[in-house]
């Protein structure tokens, strides 16, 4: 039982995983989803009613561990050998790390690895940082800036004049023709992945953007753990951006709009700034008019990029329940996925299909969008869609180089990441998301981090909206983090298993 895209045909049908099945002379019957798929596992569960495997279902370290010890998934140690799963066994002792991700508090392995290792040394640079490292590029219209006689900015300050600039000269109507007043100077999404305002933070000494780990959560180089939402610097920055806010130079839309809106006004030639990943996906025809914005300068003259953790290891895709019958010899197909070339065709579709030819090194080169619409009418990402198997995927760094290349548009942004964002990062150092907490820390977790993120959310989009904290304000909202939402607590939990993570040597 497990997850799958929207797009797919259903697995049944999928030409890979025939294969994979055929090779092994194994037949697997296939009960995937892609609504609903949490409500029905929860009800499998309890139930008692489970499948022999649970795939693409993404459980936590927490589910993991719990399901582990009350019996529902069993341990895999003792078939990730040569014998059972010779290509899974070869990357773990070529790999520990991997293993020590994979391996739960109580010494169990409940769940196959996955992931995806996507960084800048894909694309040759020297240093590799995860494609996740900032994920908002931020960008602004050159072309009214030039029109009305403007440098791009360097400060928030100089950001705040464009903006303005561009409301009170109505530069949507002024330069494209759209109707009066139709100017959004700043449009974004809040909080969002790679379209909220947490960019812009950067001016204050952080980027508080959401993560996999616990939202606000920084790691400092001297290994300390701290929530920037308590810090001045982040009271600062809420009561700065309000006024930004209160001039109508932020969108009133972006507490509540969907990335689907925010490209809509963008790609008609409303919005002067916004965050992306791509220029050309988000404004469209106008993207020729837009470059990347800076990191900008705050009040005192300084930035700071926290940057993103990303490209961990996982292992909540692929476990084996107590009802299994054959573990040995389920797991024997699924060792197949860890073969570089399977992976890459149950990632994108098959070969002949989504790879269509080798470079001159022997490397696998994918379908282009041209070519995909003419041969099967749609393009290379609904294509990808439409082959791609969830599961326990795992896509290590010299795959890019040894097997497939890598897609043109992850090539564009390592690109963008490396050039012209890392130069300004000064401190590359990152909570990791492959630390492993202790059951009592996962419950701690479990038990505060939700109301924790929630609390700092609101009152976040509330002080952007009204006006900063008062000391009042602030100081209540620091005890109600202290005393309602375990902040000390939570900081400890990530503390503690960021020393443990430290002190096995795998720290960066």
């Amino acid at each position: 039982m497990g997850g799958m895209s929207a797009l797919s045909k259903g697995y049944d049908s999928n030409e890979v995983l025939n294969k994979i099945q055929a090779d092994a002379g194994i037949k697997i019957e296939w009960n995937c989803m892609s609504d609903s798929l949490a409500e029905q596992v929860n009800i499998k569960i309890a139930g008692d009613d489970l499948p022999d495997a649970f795939m693409g279902v993404g459980f936590s370290n927490y589910d993991l561990t719990n399901y582990g010890e009350d019996g529902v998934f069993i341990d895999l140690t003792p078939y990730l050998t040569e014998e059972y799963m010779p290509n899974l066994s070869k990357i773990l002792d070529e790999n520990p790390n991997i293993r020590s991700a994979i391996t739960m508090n109580n010494g169990g392995i409940y769940g196959l690895p996955a992931g995806e290792q996507m960084g800048t040394a894909g694309i040759g640079a020297d240093k590799d940082y995860s494609i996740y490292t900032i994920p908002q590029f931020s960008m602004i219209n050159k072309a009214w800036l030039d029109d009305l006689g403007l440098e791009v900015p360097k400060t928030l300050d100089e950001l705040h004049d464009a903006l303005k600039a561009f409301k009170d000269n109505d530069m949507s109507a002024k330069y494209y023709g759209n109707d009066a007043g139709s100017t959004i100077p700043m449009s974004t999404g809040f909080d969002q992945w790679c379209w909220g305002q947490n960019i812009f933070y950067a001016g204050f000494g952080f980027t508080n953007w959401p993560n996999d780990v616990c939202n606000d959560l920084v790691l400092y180089d001297d290994g300390k753990v701290d929530f920037v939402c308590a810090t001045d610097n982040y009271r600062k920055a809420l009561t700065y951006f309000h006024d930004w806010y209160a001039e109508g130079l932020m969108d009133v839309e972006m507490f509540s709009q969907s990335d689907t809106q925010l490209i809509s006004k963008c790609s008609q030639g409303y919005v002067g700034v916004a965050t992306w990943w791509y220029i050309e996906e988000v404004m469209g025809e106008y993207a020729k008019d837009y470059v990347f914005l800076p990191i900008l300068d705050g009040p005192d003259g300084t930035h700071n990029v926290t940057v993103r953790t990303g490209g961990g290891i996982n292992s909540g895709n692929l476990s084996i329940t107590k009802d299994c019958k054959s573990p040995a010899n389920l797991l024997k197909v699924f060792d197949k996925w860890y073969d570089p070339e399977i992976v890459m065709q149950l990632q994108y579709g098959p070969i002949d299909t989504y790879f269509t030819q080798k470079d001159e090194n022997g490397v696998w080169l994918s379908i282009t969008d041209a070519e995909a619409q003419e041969k099967f009418g749609k393009s290379a990402g609904e294509l990808k869609g439409e082959c791609e198997v969830y599961g326990p995927k795992l896509i290590l760094s010299d795959y890019y180089n040894t097997t497939f290349k890598m897609e043109d548009r992850a090539i564009e942004r390592l690109t963008d990441l490396n050039e012209f964002w890392m130069p300004y990062v000064d401190n590359a150092v990152t909570y990791p998301v492959d630390c492993v907490y202790t059951q009592e820390e996962l419950d701690t977790i479990d038990r505060y981090k939700a109301d924790f993120e929630s609390m700092v959310s609101e009152q976040e989009g509330l002080w952007i909206k009204e006006g900063g904290p008062t000391d009042e304000a602030w100081e209540t909202y620091l005890s109600t983090l202290r005393d309602n939402c375990g902040m000390e607590k939570l900081q400890e939990v990530y503390q503690a298993a960021y020393d443990r993570y430290a002190s096995a040597g795998n720290a960066q």
